[in-house]
């Protein structure tokens, strides 16, 4: 396994930022795995072994999270454009995302920009606007509203206030299944930088790619999770909201788990396996048509 430290440049050509770490194993079609918000590349561990033999894995962790230094200013922007600069330095051809929660919407959010660029996109448990998922009557101005407030609120909290709060497990014991998965959530939580995890909520809960969906032409898969939250939904609903998100996305694929919480790479990695191995099978023999 090869550990590589990205650093590009900022637009202004003043700074440069480490805005991710890379992790490379495997051999083959380049695959490239973004983890979601706190986050460690690790997350993907087991996806990686299943995949090394036949793939070439790039797994990404992003600054702020997980120990990884933090980055100043916006994030979704400038990850996405340096996971682009990426690809197009290591020439990675035809390179599946795969991305997770956030990481979801980076690999759609690259798609979106960079059609062109990347291949097959897999979207774990992502939403192409957050704000929707808890609120089906959210528009792009109040999920603005809702994200400055989101911003103030983890501002105004002390280092040890946020670190307590993690270590309870409010906002991520639903997440995940068996309590030894929490407690590494709990330990690249207390690891992340506050201002990162602030920024990155924040952009992330204004930020809407429902309409540029239709950029995307490579084929997508999205795997959706919902018992973690069934007291306010159940499999119908998560399905249609999912659908109702990614409707101006042409020939997307949607599944839905009955048996996985948000981290359906740890709660039931077979079934997430076997729909990814089909939908990756079909879009290889799609493209060799």
């Amino acid at each position: 396994m090869r550990l590589l430290l990205l650093v590009i440049t900022c637009s202004v050509g003043v700074v440069a930022q480490q805005l991710f770490q890379v992790q490379v194993s495997g051999d083959g079609q380049p695959m490239i795995l973004i983890p979601g918000l706190s986050s460690s590349g690790e997350v993907w561990n087991s996806t990686v072994d299943h995949y090394r033999d036949r793939y070439e894995c790039h797994v990404l962790t992003v600054a702020g999270f997980a120990g990884v230094p933090r980055i100043e200013g916006p994030m979704l922007d400038p990850v996405r454009d340096a996971i682009a600069a990426y690809i197009q330095e290591k020439n990675l051809h035809n390179a599946i995302v795969v991305g997770h929660s956030l990481g979801g919407y980076w690999a759609l959010a690259l798609a979106v920009k960079y059609p062109k660029l990347v291949g097959p996109a897999v979207i774990v448990d992502a939403y192409p606007f957050l704000a929707g998922l808890a609120d089906p009557a959210a528009t792009p101005e109040t999920a603005k509203a809702n994200a400055a407030k989101i911003r103030e609120y983890i501002g105004q909290q002390s280092k040890e206030m946020y670190e307590r709060y993690i270590r309870s497990g409010v906002g991520t014991r639903q997440m995940v299944t068996r309590e030894s998965d929490l407690d590494t959530l709990i330990e690249w939580g207390i690891a992340s930088d506050r201002t990162a995890v602030a920024d990155a909520m924040s952009e992330l809960f204004a930020a809407d790619l429902r309409d540029d969906l239709a950029a995307i032409k490579r084929p997508v898969l999205v795997l959706g999770a919902w018992i973690g939250y069934k007291q306010y939904t159940d499999h119908d609903r998560t399905e249609a909201n999912l659908r109702r998100q990614y409707a101006k996305l042409q020939g997307v694929e949607i599944h839905v788990t009955d048996t996985a919480s948000h981290f359906i790479m740890w709660d039931d990695p077979d079934w997430m396996f076997n729909r990814m191995d089909e939908f990756l099978t079909t879009a290889e023999q799609s493209k060799s048509q």
